[in-house]
Formats: C-alpha cells, sequence, structure tokens
C-alpha cells in the first residue's frame, strides 16, 4: 500500500518535466514520509478482505468476459 500513497501523492498529482524532476519529487517525498512515519491501519478484518475479492473473481470470470 505505500507504494500506491506514493504513486497517488507524487506521480499521479504531479508534474514532471523530466525524469530527474521526478526522482527529485519522489525523493523529496519519501524524505518527508520518513521524517514522520506512520503506520497504516486496516480498516477491514482479513475476512471481509477476502470475501470482497471472492465476490470480485467471481464478477470477473463469468462468461460475458
Amino acid at each position: 500500500r505505500w507504494f500506491g500513497y506514493l504513486t497517488d501523492q507524487v506521480t499521479r498529482r504531479g508534474v514532471h518535466k523530466s525524469v530527474a524532476a521526478l526522482e527529485k519529487d519522489v525523493m523529496d517525498w519519501i524524505t518527508h514520509w520518513n521524517a514522520n512515519p506512520r503506520p497504516f491501519v486496516w480498516k477491514k478484518t482479513a475476512e471481509e478482505i477476502l470475501d470482497s475479492l471472492a465476490r470480485y473473481i467471481e464478477r470477473i470470470s463469468g462468461a460475458e468476459h
């Protein structure tokens, strides 16, 4: 999930004119994150997550796909 958060915060919201600018923004974000790290708190139980995943798999494995 940490990489997803990085992606949402830096690459999708930012405008980078070069690879070097992107690298700098990523490193700045990581430095800021590491200065004030916080754990991720799961909102669902493992059972709720697995049930949701099972419903999704059933929905996408139908004959119409």
